[in-house]
């Protein structure tokens, strides 16, 4: 009897031993990532010394020249790090902005859409054609010749995005670790300075909700780009 009480004592020692805590098998993994206000040196400055913005100061200055008045104070200190923040930055632990990008660019687009249809002289209309016909005409469809994929294109290319995104200042406050430190345009930066134009509109989006992101959208990225604003 005394030896089975013995083998038993030892084998929940064991358990009670090997068995997890309460606090790895319920704290979240995101707790224990680095918040993005506090960076360490090691991820702030990448190899090859590119310097990665790490001063909310800094940050706020951007949101308040691209959103005006009060753009500091439009997203939460989370949203307004995530917003900037890039896949290649510290191995995507403090988050990135790609589900942002993702919800923005749809919301800049439909808004592109909106202000091609409702402007009819965005772009010259067609030809007359050669036999004399004359297609049906209406004042409700007459932007829809705008409505092409070069059309879109042509106002709203990675380019012409990079250099808005310039004007804001922007490549001073994102956070990415560029594969060529010393090349940034071979490193994809018109890329990520889209992509982080997008994920600010999916941001405020998020948090402000669709009508605030619209308006955005029209009077801070569609207008500088030529696009005439709809009502």
């Amino acid at each position: 009897m005394a030896s089975n009480l013995s083998t038993r004592a030892v084998r929940a020692a064991r358990i009670a031993r090997s068995a997890p805590g309460p606090l790895a098998t319920l704290t979240p993994r995101r707790t224990f990532v680095t918040e993005p206000d506090v960076p360490t040196a090691e991820s702030d400055k990448p190899p090859g010394g590119f310097h990665v913005n790490s001063d909310p100061g800094v940050l706020d200055k951007f949101y308040i020249q691209m959103l005006g008045n009060g753009g500091d104070k439009m997203l939460s200190d989370e949203v307004k790090w995530l917003a900037v923040t890039h896949k290649s930055f510290d191995q995507g632990r403090r988050g990135f902005n790609d589900r942002l990008a993702f919800l923005g660019k749809r919301i800049v687009q439909l808004q592109a859409s909106l202000a091609l249809v409702q402007n009819p002289e965005a772009v010259p209309s067609t030809q007359p054609d050669e036999f004399g016909r004359k297609p049906f005409e209406h004042e409700a469809l007459n932007g829809l010749q705008n409505l092409s994929p070069r059309t879109k294109s042509a106002l709203t290319d990675r380019t012409k995005l990079a250099e808005l995104a310039q004007k804001y200042q922007m490549h001073n406050i994102i956070r990415w670790n560029p594969r060529l430190p010393e090349n940034l345009n071979e490193s994809g930066i018109e890329l990520v300075l889209g992509q982080t134009l997008y994920a600010i509109i999916g941001a405020i989006a998020l948090e402000k909700g669709g009508q605030v992101a619209n308006k955005v959208a029209r009077e801070r990225i569609l207008e500088p780009l030529g696009f005439k604003a709809v009502l």
